[in-house]
């Protein structure tokens, strides 16, 4: 039998940064996941990308594991540009301004995911249980006991579910969740533009949905993030290369120049979850599995660290009782309150952005412009944006 203080069902960024965290202050982990390990940076750019916040930098920092994530093809971004292509609105700021070397940056979730597998070869009492799945997941008062589909049986004082917006472990512990479809699709590729991003962030909220921008690491290599509707996905999909760069030039307009998309496309289908209850007995929630939103502020894979951070500053903290349920309980209505938040936040906005009603446009431009001429206020959406 496999032992272990917490047993982390998902090995993605989230989970991989809770096991590191708990692995530094001596907690036994073992982390179960179905997939493959993490395996270095391709010679291609990942489809998949991050915009890393200030916050989610410090706590990688804190975990000694940032120098490694930035050495894998990380991107600095020092200045945000953000406009409404059916309006006059417009705020843009940078990092020079608040007197930080950067706002963020843009790193692909493969170098992370590396960065943090890797650092955990080093924690004897740290298990990495790659190509795995579980069978069944039963509980007790004081105990949780997992049973790989191998037959090994592993035990833990907790489990947590990291296992993404489909988890299976929410799903068998019957875990309410609250959902909604925000009727927009998210189409990614890797482009190149004929002039350079300069490390600039760009994002143009266009009728059908936010077009996002992304510097990468070559100076004219962008990943981008376009929502849109669904029907407008597919016809972006269904057209040729060349049809395709026609149409992405004209919707960022032409800010950086012509563009030639680099990359395989990929479409995915965009939901808001909330998990009513992230505490089942020693059962908790984090990540994707409790909460997903829209990704029109990048916010979601910082979400996820917060969750981890908190988990870690609970379980390393507490006195007496190991994960007792008072903790537990504490953990969870923290983290429920700021998801709810973000949640309503991108709700509201992507609802204020979407369409072109002559009323919206006029209340569009105005709270643009009336935030990037406020100073005030334009420093309280910046340090939203950073997340300080």
């Amino acid at each position: 039998m496999q032992q272990a203080q917490v047993c982390i069902v998902g090995g993605g960024c989230v989970g991989l940064t809770l096991a590191l965290g708990l692995a530094q202050k001596n907690i036994s982990v073992l982390v179960l996941d179905a997939g493959k390990a993490p395996a270095p940076l391709g010679e291609q750019y990942s489809m998949r990308v991050s915009a890393i916040s200030l916050a989610s930098q410090q706590l990688f920092e804190s975990l000694d594991v940032w120098p490694d994530i930035i050495a894998s093809r990380a991107t600095p971004y020092s200045a945000m540009d953000v406009r409404d292509a059916d309006s006059f609105g417009k705020i843009a700021f940078d990092a020079a301004s608040l007197d930080l070397p950067e706002l963020g940056h843009i790193i692909e979730n493969d170098a992370i995911r590396f960065a943090l597998y890797e650092k955990l070869q080093a924690y004897s009492d740290v298990t990495l249980a790659f190509d795995s799945r579980y069978s069944t997941i039963h509980q007790t008062e004081t105990d949780v006991l997992v049973t790989l589909d191998s037959g090994m049986p592993v035990m833990s004082k907790l489990l947590v579910a990291a296992d993404g917006a489909n988890s299976g472990v929410r799903r068998l512990f019957d875990m309410p969740l609250s959902f909604w479809d925000y009727d927009h699709h998210a189409l990614v590729a890797t482009v190149k533009t004929d002039l350079p991003h300069e490390h600039v962030a760009r994002q143009v909220f266009l009728p059908t949905g936010p077009l996002a921008f992304l510097p990468l690491h070559e100076d004219n290599m962008h990943s981008i993030v376009w929502s849109t509707s669904p029907e407008h996905a597919e016809q972006l999909m269904s057209q040729d290369p060349q049809a395709f760069n026609k149409s992405l030039s004209a919707a960022i307009d032409m800010q950086c120049g012509l563009c030639e998309v680099q990359s395989d496309r990929a479409v995915f289908p965009l939901t808001m979850r909330y998990a009513q209850q992230w505490l089942k007995g020693r059962v908790v929630l984090m990540g994707d599995a409790a909460h997903t939103i829209h990704p029109l502020a990048g916010l979601g894979m910082n979400l996820g660290l917060k969750d981890a951070a908190h988990l870690i500053n609970v379980l390393t903290n507490e006195k007496g009782e190991f994960a007792a349920h008072s903790v537990l309980r504490a953990y969870e209505r923290t983290r429920k309150l700021d998801a709810q938040k973000h949640i309503a936040m991108m709700q509201g906005l992507k609802e204020l952005f979407e369409g072109s009603h002559p009323a919206k446009k006029l209340i569009r431009g105005l709270g643009l412009s009336m935030v990037d001429n406020l100073g005030p206020i334009k420093n309280l959406f910046v340090k939203q944006a950073v997340g300080q």
